[in-house]
């Protein structure tokens, strides 16, 4: 996933792009980069690392040789950007949120009207620029805009920087937000709206699916009107969205507290305590707390001043010494005692398995696992989500082989909550990851905590369904 933030001012805005970007680091590690325009300087733009550091400590020396009215931001966990381009549309920076599924074809594409590319990621072209190219194509910014929307499949949401301000275009079927935000000298564009508060923005607009529009310091201008069918991911409310945030008009951290009051009215286990598995199962175990009435307890705190996320470090042995040692068990609430702990999902389950071992050191008497969203019966296509070398990789699929006794089986009849393949399916992740019990949540309970109809949210990973 990645995360950008743009903004058009009467004023410098190198300072609300700063802090508007440093808003999306949940979203990325791997890259990040800044892009201003100002008629004395042109385009200023500089990329840096995150694989070592945080987005603050790496870009805050950049700032003082940095100025403009009109700039952009983006973390990303793949490609360098934003990509800066000079086309007959004049010189433009471009920077996106998006999985191309069918990058080599664009690819192709692009070569066969004998294009170059100058920019690599992992081994392949970067996909920002092949975005840049195809939008270079367009007889204005909002035309080239509209080719990305109808070539890729997958997804894809883009900001483009001019000098006479910042054109958006939310993916065609919106599984990834753009949302609009005003204050009395400046307009901004986003991905999470928890970036505006404090740099005193408000909410304005949410484009649509297929939504292309313009921001600049008077206002926001719609250049194509949003389509009416709708993808959005559901993911974004249980994993990827930070608490404070709004997709849709729908606050994430409210709907994760309905996620587990959804769960708790399902469940009959008897415990001592609820606890989420930080950070984004806090917002579950409280929501299950109050719902069962029993106390909401800190078993595990994270250490946060030196520990980075768990997935930055390249090694997966790293990742692993990282997850650990970030997480501190408190012996005094887990000895003795029966616990239910609720956790966004689970991937591959290798994380969650050794604090189940943790736990079961510390002197714990039960361990009741809840996770709030259906199991990932089928890898995600169209974001960076459950992504691996392999599905195999995937706690479910390692189960499903271990019934069927051969790979390659239709997930479709794992999906059922209610089939006895789906109940086989979660007894045998339990008795891997040493559970006592273990419960995912109802599709049906994660669409109404939601509250937006399920034929316009993105449930692929859970029961196959989504289109491109």
């Amino acid at each position: 996933m990645s995360g950008f933030f743009g903004s058009v001012s009467k004023t410098d805005c190198v300072s609300d792009v700063f802090y508007g970007t440093d808003y999306h680091s949940h979203l990325g590690t791997k890259r990040a980069g800044l892009a201003f325009y100002c008629e004395e300087k042109g385009f200023q733009r500089v990329i840096h690392s995150l694989e070592n550091s945080y987005f603050r400590n790496k870009f805050e020396d950049d700032l003082r040789g940095f100025s403009g009215k009109v700039g952009l931001g983006i973390i990303s966990d793949t490609e360098a950007q934003p990509v800066v381009m000079t086309s007959h549309l004049g010189r433009f920076a471009v920077a996106s949120v998006s999985k191309i599924v069918n990058i080599k074809e664009l690819e192709d594409r692009c070569l066969e009207k004998q294009s170059v590319f100058s920019e690599m990621t992992m081994g392949q072209i970067n996909p920002t620029e092949l975005i840049a190219k195809i939008i270079a194509e367009g007889k204005d910014f909002a035309d080239g805009i509209g080719r990305v929307q109808e070539l890729v499949k997958g997804s894809c949401s883009v900001m483009v920087l001019t000098k006479d301000g910042i054109f958006v275009g939310r993916d065609k079927l919106g599984r990834t937000p753009i949302i609009i935000g005003k204050k009395e000298d400046a307009y901004a564009a986003t991905f999470e709206t928890c970036a505006f508060p404090n740099l005193e923005y408000e909410i304005d607009h949410y484009m649509g699916p297929g939504e292309i529009g313009k921001i600049t310091a008077e206002g926001y201008t719609m250049l194509k009107k949003p389509q009416e069918k709708m993808q959005i991911c559901a993911f974004l409310w249980v994993y990827y969205g930070y608490p404070p945030s709004f997709y849709e008009g729908i606050n994430v951290d409210e709907c994760r507290y309905k996620c587990g009051a959804a769960l708790a009215r399902r469940d009959n286990v008897e415990a001592d305590f609820a606890a989420g598995v930080p950070d984004s199962g806090i917002g579950h175990a409280l929501g299950y707390s109050n719902e069962k009435h029993i106390p909401h307890k800190r078993p595990y705190t994270k250490y946060t001043p030196t520990w980075p996320r768990s997935f930055m470090p390249q090694s997966q042995e790293m990742r692993d010494l990282v997850a650990k040692m970030k997480l501190i068990p408190n012996t005094s609430i887990i000895k003795g005692k029966r616990g239910v702990f609720f956790d966004d999902s689970i991937v591959r389950g290798t994380q969650l398995k050794d604090n189940v071992n943790d736990l079961h050191k510390a002197g714990i008497k039960e361990v009741h696992m809840r996770i709030a969203c259906p199991p990932l019966t089928f890898p995600c296509q169209f974001l960076n989500f459950s992504r691996s070398r392999s599905n195999m990789d995937l706690a479910t699929y390692i189960a499903v082989k271990e019934i069927e006794g051969k790979e390659g089986t239709d997930m479709r009849k794992y999906s059922e909550p209610d089939s006895e393949p789906y109940r086989q399916m979660v007894e045998k992740i339990r008795i891997r990851l040493g559970l006592d019990t273990l419960m995912f949540q109802n599709l049906h309970d994660l669409v109404e905590a939601i509250g937006l109809p399920k034929e316009k949210l993105c449930t692929h990973c859970f029961d196959g369904t989504g289109c491109f």
